[in-house]
């Protein structure tokens, strides 16, 4: 029998037919339901808000953008801009591809799109509401973390004898020391480490940290124990370099061919210092990337950042500089909001200024002869010319910086009228004064081959090399040059090249300033056998005269008290450093086997203004006096410690002495034994000689 339900009940026998959900649950289910679709589709945010007139031109730009063919295609009528009440658009759209993989295409090159100085763009899938759907409703406070100290990154800056370190490599060690050579003649050892790195080190520009290279990246450490503080994966790193506010690291690969007809790629990947995340990478023909194909010597750095705060970088292409902005790594742009790289015909080469976000640009003889060579400067990145200046019969220039951006030095090579030699010229511009006024200076001996030009970096002089145009058996002649002189009793500045002295006849191919300026050391490498002058451009005195046989190398530490030479690998004899006062005293000298690097560790810059060391300089008698007093003291120790050890060396013979007396005594008795019967007993060897006096008579034949 069927036993039916209680009609008493009602018509749903008791059971409520109503399961619709609410309405929250309803729009969850159909965003999960479709979220598979929304894969294909972007929310690009902060576009502008614009009337119902303005809008077709809007979706016609929008389309131009998001439609690239490197990007992808959109469905019909894929882009909804939705309106407000009044018709204005909401300040976003909604585009809508044929394909994901168009989709994500979209979000990586489109987000961050800088439409003009007020619109730049937010692009994300839409599919990323996923997770917004799976943020729990209730708040939960994350898991406190147990505070780790971290390395202290600036404790050698707080040495209490304000001494610097150097880093030395050679065969498979890796050595770092304190300069102690004022004090005890010799280095005092920090840390040492074998097959630290498996090519090179290289100290950060503010020499916050050292950096590793290996095959699989770089990584960088520091702080007391040297413990490592990032690593950053990029395959087969051959070189790296820092952004000069140690916010960013560049890693170059360089990736060989497959087949002998195609060329070799070149992989650069930047990195975010703190965090090791890689932010970008450029990839491309080595031949692109500063590499040539014949030699494959890559010119190092590729990109080149600018001076103004790690804002700017820069690539040189063909007919063109392409400038990127930290720290969205996207390319800079143009006054209408392009992102497009800077034209600059015939480009030869760029620099950018060490103090600010201001490029010169070297650009050659064009259009069959009739577009002269030109040097222009631009500030970036509103691209604004600040100066530029034609120059006629060019063969060949070369852009030289001061090295706190006040001057501009331009090398230039030009033809005489028979195009059959060439002559050498400068143009220098003071970049730091009103208008950018420039000056021209040739030197006397229009023939003479320019071997090297050099800025002093703190003051306002500078310094040429040249080879005599007649026969000077290797020698060279030095000229010092000062961009503004000032009279000690007017005080007047006179702001117009004066040269100040010529030195000839020197063993000298390579200059070096002192890092504090008034000292340099001109020397002699190569062929020259390591010849070395520390000459005083202050007081225009030679102050000593020295060699460091086959020197390959020389370095100022940045204080500018010590100076580095050393020999490489690249000679198989001599290889070790020296190191020297400033004055052209030899401190110190260590031999080392393949000896490969040298390096200074940078300091920060001084946080003294310029008024406070102008001030310490006119006062440094009174300053001087303490570490007068501390130097006396450092030598009397130095002085006492020679005497301790002379006394422990004549302690140490007088002990071996005593010891060989006592020993020949107990010995005294088995001595006389094995002597004999007969033997004498005293151990005098003088006793035991016995003299005998002879006669002969010899004839003489008369």
């Amino acid at each position: 029998d069927v036993v039916l339900p209680d009609e008493s009940l009602g018509f749903d026998f008791g059971v409520s037919l109503d399961e619709s959900p609410s309405p929250e649950e309803a729009q969850l289910a159909m965003m999960s339901s479709t979220l598979e679709n929304f894969s294909s589709v972007v929310v690009v945010d902060c576009i502008p808000v614009v009337p119902r007139e303005k809008q077709d031109k809007l979706l016609a730009v929008l389309g131009k953008i998001f439609r690239h063919p490197e990007i992808g295609s959109t469905v019909p009528d894929g882009i909804h801009m939705p309106v407000d009440a009044n018709g204005t658009s909401k300040g976003f759209a909604i585009i809508e591809y044929v394909s994901p993989q168009s989709a994500q295409k979209a979000v990586e090159s489109i987000n961050g799109y800088r439409l003009d100085k007020n619109h730049v763009f937010s692009v994300f899938n839409l599919a990323s509401a996923e997770r917004l759907l799976a943020i729990p409703r209730t708040y939960e406070p994350p898991p406190s973390k147990p505070y780790t100290p971290t390395e202290n990154l600036f404790s050698w800056l707080m040495d209490a004898r304000g001494r610097d370190q150097f880093a030395s490599r050679y065969s498979d060690q890796t050595e770092i020391f304190w300069n102690d050579a004022k004090a005890t003649g010799k280095e005092e050892p920090v840390y040492q480490r074998q097959n630290w790195t498996e090519s090179f080190v290289q100290w950060s520009p503010k020499g916050t940290c050292i950096a590793t290279v290996h095959r699989q990246g770089a990584a960088l450490w520091g702080g007391p124990e040297w413990a490592r503080l990032q690593r950053f994966a990029h395959p087969n790193t051959r070189l790296i370099d820092f952004s000069p506010d140690e916010k960013y690291l560049v890693c170059f690969s360089l990736q060989e061919p497959s087949h002998p007809r195609e060329s070799a790629q070149a992989n650069l990947g930047f990195f975010d210092l703190r965090t090791g995340k890689k932010m970008r990478t450029f990839s491309g023909p080595a031949e692109d990337y500063g590499t040539s194909a014949s030699s494959g010597v890559t010119s190092w750095p590729v990109f080149r950042w600018s001076g103004g705060e790690d804002r700017l970088f820069a690539k040189m292409g063909k007919n063109c500089v392409s400038v990127y902005e930290c720290p969205s790594f996207g390319m800079c742009t143009n006054s209408e909001g392009e992102k497009k790289s800077y034209t600059a015909e015939a480009l030869s080469d760029f620099r950018w200024s060490p103090s600010a976000n201001i490029m010169a640009l070297f650009q050659k003889e064009h259009g069959g002869g009739n577009a002269p060579a030109r040097v222009s400067l631009v500030e970036f990145p509103s691209r604004k010319d600040i100066r530029q200046k034609a120059l006629f019969s060019v063969a060949e220039a070369a852009l030289n910086w001061h090295p706190q951006g006040t001057y501009l030095g331009v090398t230039v090579d030009r033809y005489t009228k028979t195009r059959k030699s060439t002559y050498t010229g400068f143009e220098l511009f003071r970049v730091a004064e009103k208008d950018c006024p420039m000056e021209v200076l040739e030197l006397q001996d229009k023939k003479a081959r320019i071997i090297c030009f050099a800025w002093e970096p703190k003051g306002h002089r500078f310094c040429i090399v040249s080879a005599p145009s007649e026969i000077s058996g290797g020698r060279t002649t030095v000229d010092f040059y000062s961009m503004l002189t000032t009279d000690p009793k007017t005080g007047t500045v006179d702001r117009k090249v004066k040269h100040l002295t010529t030195l000839k006849s020197r063993q000298c191919n390579a200059v070096y300033w002192s890092p504090a300026g008034k000292h340099i050391v001109l020397a002699g490498l190569k062929s020259m056998n390591g010849q070395l002058e520390f000459y005083n451009v202050e007081e225009l005195e030679s102050m000593a005269q020295s060699e460091h046989f086959m020197c390959t190398d020389v370095d100022w530490d940045p204080t500018g008290r010590f100076i580095s030479t050393s020999v490489t690998s690249v000679h198989q004899m001599e290889n070790g450093y020296n190191l020297w006062s400033f004055s052209g005293k030899m401190l110190s000298r260590t031999p080392r086997d393949r000896f490969l690097q040298y390096l200074w560790r940078p300091r920060p810059p001084s946080l003294l203004g310029e008024k406070k060391e102008a001030e310490i300089a006119k006062n440094l008698k009174s300053y001087a006096k303490r570490y007068e007093d501390e130097d006396e003291r450092l030598r009397e120790k130095q002085d006492t410690n020679l005497a301790s050890h002379r006394k422990r060396l004549m302690d140490e013979f007088k002990a071996w002495e005593k010891r060989i007396m006592e020993r020949r005594a107990i010995e005294a008795k088995e001595r006389r034994s094995l002597r004999g019967p007969n033997g004498y007993i005293s151990d005098d060897e003088v006793e035991g000689t016995i003299e005998e006096e002879m006669e002969a008579e010899e004839v003489l034949e008369v």
